[in-house]
């Protein structure tokens, strides 16, 4: 796994061993910020799902002002936090937060609006309808602020105060695009 674009273009990111942890493909992910290469510089970003942070690094690498990085998993968190010591980004600093609760909780305690929210939570679970529920009921979108929702199959349903105005297939990765209704 490594990083697609930006300042730390190239750069390899420690990984999850074994089939129990999903990444996001470099091909999913190159294609996916092509989508979104002029929301991300200045964006103040949530990566909520994080794992090894792979989504919210690239965001810090093109220009981000922030991410807030989150995932229950302890071990998502030990592998994120040497993600960054690995690209020399302070943890807890002005960049990168990093944050240890349930998906539910983390959303509770967030405070401000974000540019961009990516939502990659286990396939199995149907964790991301609640946290779109949760962010567009505490409008923690800023007025042009996108939410990606990654997932196995199409999005299906609505949201009240969210918008799903684009979804894309690669492979068996779905792409959702939620936008403030």
């Amino acid at each position: 796994m490594r990083i697609v674009g930006g300042k730390y273009r190239s750069r390899i990111l420690a990984d999850f061993a074994g089939e129990a942890v999903r990444p996001t493909s470099d091909r999913v992910k190159e294609s996916l910020f092509n989508i979104l290469s002029l929301k991300i510089y200045g964006a103040r970003v949530l990566d909520l799902f994080s794992g090894s942070g792979a989504l919210g690094l690239e965001c810090l690498s093109r220009g981000a002002k922030e991410v807030v990085f989150n995932d229950v998993a302890k071990d998502s968190v030990s592998i994120l936090k040497k993600n960054l010591n690995a690209l020399k980004i302070p943890v807890n600093g002005a960049e990168a937060k990093v944050l240890c609760y349930d998906y539910l909780a983390c959303l509770d305690v967030q405070y401000g609006q974000f540019d961009l929210v990516f939502l990659d939570p286990p396939y199995r679970f149907d964790y991301g309808g609640k946290a779109l529920e949760k962010i567009a009921k505490k409008g923690l979108l800023t007025e042009n602020g996108l939410v990606v929702y990654e997932r196995d199959r199409p999005f299906e349903g609505e949201i009240d105060g969210l918008e799903k105005y684009d979804e894309r297939k690669y492979g068996k990765t779905y792409l959702t695009f939620f936008k403030r209704s």
